[in-house]
């Protein structure tokens, strides 16, 4: 049975329509609390699912504040020009190989935290995330998706500025201030995601739709990316892949993020991030 992860202070939770499950508690011990740890338990957590219907929820969704579904990834990793559509806006030719970055994990945050402005170009960018399963070496690409625990919704917020400060520009820092990476709202696992190669992304600013396409526009698929990470290191549960964004970013239409901007981001069948700009 297929699950979804969350993090409540800390703990990973099981979240079942309105309600949390401790996994912890649920697995009498044996799986949790890190939610890290609950990641790596692979078929057990699919098992642990199975079991709710039966459980006594540890909270109701409503009334807690969730925290990054991944809390303290070794690696996060990041794609530039992964969409056509985003390529074509920035006058880009389109890569033959995927152009990867490092977001600095320190810059992860949950579904609804604040974004706190860094610079007067500081953009969004919604993106598809891949969460790691299994300590991974060299996957071949039909064998990919076996390494994925499951899918969340990022937002890689991005310091136009100091990204491309130095030539040629460098992306890692400007993309890895404080606060620059919400995820969330859960991990979910890849057999509950309808057509996961043809996944509707959504960002408004402040109710204005700015993004609005389809994973299926991805240059370099899900498969591809994690085949080809592992093929130069060793990729480890709950390590992060940032998938790239599609058109309609800020920078080519000069309309950068503001104190008291709201970020929606939006993934069919996987969530919402709703961050606010201070």
């Amino acid at each position: 049975m297929g699950f979804r992860l969350a993090n409540v202070d800390g703990r990973a939770v099981l979240v079942d329509d309105d309600h949390c499950y401790d996994v912890h508690d649920l697995s009498g011990g044996e799986l949790g609390p890190d939610p890290l740890t609950a990641l790596a338990a692979g078929v057990k957590l699919h098992e642990l699912a199975a079991t709710i219907e039966d459980a006594e929820p540890a909270s109701k969704l409503a009334d807690v504040v969730l925290g990054p579904p991944v809390p303290t990834p070794r690696h996060v990793f990041g794609v530039g020009l992964n969409y056509r559509s985003h390529a074509a806006e920035t006058g880009s030719e389109l890569p033959t190989v995927p152009m990867i970055f490092t977001k600095f994990p320190g810059c992860i945050v949950g579904p609804t935290a604040d974004i706190v402005i860094a610079s007067d170009t500081t953009d969004y960018e919604a993106e598809l995330v891949v969460v790691i399963g299994s300590r991974t070496k060299d996957v071949a690409p039909e064998d990919a998706w076996a390494a994925v625990a499951g899918l969340t919704v990022g937002q890689d917020v991005s310091d136009r500025d100091l990204q491309f400060a130095t030539k040629p520009a460098q992306f890692s820092l400007g993309k890895s201030h404080d606060t620059y990476g919400p995820i969330g709202p859960v991990v979910v696992s890849p057999d509950l995601v309808g057509d996961r190669d043809n996944l509707h992304v959504r960002c408004e600013i402040s109710g204005e739709v700015r993004q609005d396409a389809t994973t299926a526009d991805l240059i370099f698929p899900v498969p591809e990316l994690v085949s080809y990470l592992s093929s130069v290191l060793t990729l480890h549960p709950g390590d992060l892949i940032f998938t790239g964004t599609p058109a309609g970013v800020g920078r080519p239409q000069g309309k950068f993020l503001r104190a008291g901007d709201t970020v929606t981001t939006t993934i069919d069948g996987i969530g919402t991030l709703t961050n606010r700009c201070v």
